[in-house]
């Protein structure tokens, strides 16, 4: 039996958080395969595609004019260093940047929220994929209530600015939000207490959050519908299936790159010039 793989333009067109529509997370399944029925092929499609985004992050870097930044967004075990791993498995570490956010410093607490975040933004010539982000602000701060609900509520469009500001000056943004049931995350809670390779990411913190879950889903979708722009929109990825999330990150990043369409500069100087 085969299976034919979408294209990009399925793909988020299944995923896209359409922006200035009204969104409820409870419509959003944490498990589609319809657009890739077959794990074997979901893996096979994300493989060809990490070998294409890295061809096209080479170019990228000798262009040098346009940088990328993948938001990867999540509860706990969601699966945002496993996608990173699959989706740029391949990809040259010269132009890839990782940002993993944890919980703001002394330093950057004396800053404003986004000071640390302008500063991890990619440069031009490069992929930048922050592992959780800015939206923290408005997730783990806002359900516990380490800001008040009036400075919460300016975030959103401080956060909209801030992401139109990176894309009229070069980068482009794409924000997945990876969406799985609670009972998946209770399986992978559970192996990482059970398997002992895993063991050092278990977080006792992440039993005090899933006692929140509802309040973290409110918060999501808040988030998802106030923050997902024309210039920045969101994707919700049904997450329970690994194979499957990263086929569909896969295929949305290297559709983009595609539609960035990064050149090779001209070096000035032609090869028949040159005799050895």
């Amino acid at each position: 039996m085969s299976f034919e793989i979408p294209t990009s333009e399925d793909v988020v067109d299944a995923l896209i958080a359409k922006p200035g529509k009204s969104f409820d997370l409870k419509d959003r399944p944490t498990r589609n395969e319809d657009l890739f029925a077959d794990k074997h092929v979901a893996r096979a499609s994300t493989e060809e595609d990490a070998h294409a985004i890295n061809t096209l992050q080479d170019t990228l870097f000798a262009e040098g004019k346009q940088a990328l930044l993948v938001i990867l967004q999540g509860i706990d075990t969601a699966g945002k260093s496993g996608t990173i791993k699959s989706v740029f498995s391949v990809t040259s570490p010269l132009g890839l940047n990782v940002t993993a956010f944890k919980k703001p410093t002394g330093l950057e607490l004396e800053h404003d929220y986004l000071w640390r975040v302008h500063k991890a933004a990619p440069r031009k010539g490069f992929i930048g994929i922050f592992d959780r982000s800015h939206y923290e602000d408005v997730l783990v701060v806002k359900v516990r209530e380490l800001a008040d609900k009036d400075t919460i509520k300016r975030r959103y469009d401080q956060i909209n600015a801030f992401e139109k500001h990176l894309t009229e000056n070069g980068t482009r943004i794409l924000k997945f939000m990876l969406h799985i049931s609670k009972d998946t995350q209770a399986e992978r809670l559970r192996s990482r207490l059970e398997e002992p390779h895993k063991r050092w990411k278990f977080n006792p913190g992440d039993l005090a959050d899933r006692e929140l879950w509802d309040d973290f889903m409110d918060a999501y979708e808040t988030m998802v519908e106030k923050c997902s722009t024309d210039h920045a929109p969101w994707y919700v990825v049904p997450s329970d299936s690994k194979s499957r999330r990263n086929a569909m990150i896969a295929r949305i990043i290297r559709g983009t790159l595609e539609e960035m369409a990064p050149e090779y500069p001209d070096p000035g100087w032609k090869s028949e010039d040159y005799n050895f």
